[in-house]
Formats: C-alpha cells, structure tokens, sequence
C-alpha cells in the first residue's frame, strides 16, 4: 500500500527552503530517526540544498540498535561534506556537540561579519523542536507527539555569530520506498489518517520477526512466532483488543503495537540497514525507469495510431 502525506504548509515549507537558500546558507543540518536512517532522509531536501556541507544527526539514538546506528554513521561520515553524529535530543552536552561540528563544515564563517548560517530540517515528530529547546535552554520551539507540531520559519541566534533557521518537519510529495513508507508510518511521522494502522503494524511485525523476534516475544509473552497476522492477534488478545465471539480488533492490537514501538517498549530497534537502503532506491529507480519505457512506448504507439488514422482518411479522399 503506497504511504503519502504531504500537506499543504509542506509545500511552504519548500519554498522557505528554496528561499533560504537564495539568501545564504553555510551548513544543513538533517535530523534523521536512528531507528531508520535510511528512510527519515529527505531526498527532496537533499535537491534543494545540493552542494551545501551537511550535518546528519541520528536522533533518538537511545530508541535505537546501537551497532546499526554505529554502520549509519559509517555510511554518511563517508560521504564527501558531510558529517553525522548520533544524538538524544533531551540531553544537553550531546546537543552542543552539533555546533561544534557546523563550525567545522563551514570553518570561515561564524564570527559577526560573517555570521554562520545553518538551517535545522527533518521529517515531522523527528524531534527537532525538542532539540532546539535543549540547544536555547528554554522553550523556544513547540513539541508535541503528533508531526506537524512547527508551522512557520523561525530564525534563533544560538551564539554570536551562529544563526540557526527552523523550518517545519516535511516529507516529500511521493515515497516511491514501499519499505520507507511503512517505517515512516510506524515511527508516527505520517499523519495517522493516511494510512491504515493494522497494515503498518503487520509490516512491523514482519522485520521484528527476521531481526528481532525475541523482542516481540519477550514483550508480549509469546512461546512462538507465527506468522504476522497471528502475531497481531496474540498481541490483540493480551492487550485486551477483544470482540464478542473471541475474535480480535486488529486495528486496536495495531495501535498497541505501534505505541510500544514508539515508545521505546521493545527494546532498541533498527527498522534497516545502510544496505538494504540501497537496495531499496536502487529497486524503485529502476521500476521508476521501467514505468517511464512504458510510458514513452504508449506515446509511440498513441502517435503511430493517429499517424496511420490520417493516413487511411488521406486515401478515402
């Protein structure tokens, strides 16, 4: 089931980007979620900051596997302009480290002739807001547990000569990553009307499963893993997700699941792999070519088909 959720203050959001841009930008900070590195990183954003240094910072690190969050930081420290430090965004002296880590992306600007411009993005209920609190020391920035929490641009001077732009949380107009969609979705960066809980949750099912089983066993109190659906269901039934009859509500046992999730209740869990990643956009681009062959072949026969129609007109006359 493809996963989209792009409302309509995301696309301001862009054009704020774009603006920004325009106007002078010297380090992008990403936030990306440890527990999926891979998909809570905006290829949209990636495209409208081409060719600024960037900060890769994998929050709530503590929710997360810490020998794969290890393999992400491999992944973007290897990449040319960038940095990526891992992170819990509650935690103050962890929080200071990004400055220290912009001004070393960008090390001739920063003082109050040439002051350090940084734009803070990353994908709804990442825990940006919560970040920016911990690096001002006060509520500057709302937080909530539901994405879209930040509305408008706000520019927050967190030392002389270090201007931080906030932008709201924003995905991209289409996730072609089936797998990015699902993870999204149970991570609660999508709005929770855009897509079905039970179907989510059955997909989370299946990657606990190959990685790590003994959570879910141990969280629930399961001898053995069938297969998802009767997973869903033994959830359902010691959560209490029952129906008359003896039979269970999957979307309540889905929504129990997806808490526990999100909040940390099954242990440290990392939803995919630098590999896997990989494979995943290399798969969607090659069946985004495929539907563009496709398309243009349709083209051709739709003109050879019109072409051999004023043709047959051109002889009856």
């Amino acid at each position: 089931m493809p996963i989209h959720w792009f409302p309509g203050h995301m696309n301001s959001t862009r054009q704020a980007i774009k603006d920004r841009v325009k106007a002078g930008l010297d380090v992008v900070i990403e936030l990306l979620d440890a527990r999926l590195p891979g998909s809570s990183g905006n290829p949209l954003l990636a495209a409208l900051t081409t060719g600024r240094p960037a900060l890769k910072i994998l929050n709530k690190q503590d929710l997360a596997d810490p020998s794969q969050t290890a393999a992400w930081l491999a992944h973007y420290n290897a990449q040319p302009h960038t940095r990526a430090i891992p992170l819990d965004a509650g935690d103050k002296a962890p929080a200071r480290a990004l400055i220290k880590a912009c001004r070393e992306l960008a090390p001739n600007r920063g003082d109050l002739a040439k002051p350090l411009r940084v734009l803070i993005c990353g994908i709804p209920n990442v825990g940006k807001s919560t970040l920016i609190n911990t690096l001002v020391g006060k509520r500057a920035a709302k937080t909530g547990d539901e994405p879209g929490i930040t509305k408008i641009e706000q520019k927050i001077v967190l030392e002389n000569g270090f201007y931080l732009f906030d932008t709201p949380g924003m995905l991209w107009p289409r996730i072609a990553i089936e797998q990015s969609g699902y993870h999204l979705a149970a991570s609660g960066a999508i709005g929770r009307n855009a897509f079905d809980e039970a179907e989510v949750a059955l997909e989370l099912i299946h990657v606990l499963k190959r990685r790590y089983p003994d959570a879910l066993q141990q969280r629930y109190g399961l001898a053995e893993l069938g297969d998802e659906e009767t997973v869903l269901e033994a959830i359902g039934l010691k959560r209490g997700a029952k129906v008359r009859g003896g039979g269970v509500q999957m979307h309540k046992a889905a929504e129990a699941l997806l808490i526990d999730y999100r909040q940390g209740l099954l242990g440290r869990i990392t939803l995919e792999t630098p590999d896997e990643m990989t494979a995943w956009r290399q798969a969607a681009a090659d069946e985004e070519a495929r539907k563009d062959a496709q398309r243009e072949a349709e083209k051709a026969a739709d003109k050879e088909r019109r072409s051999g129609r004023r043709q047959a007109s051109s002889g009856d006359a």
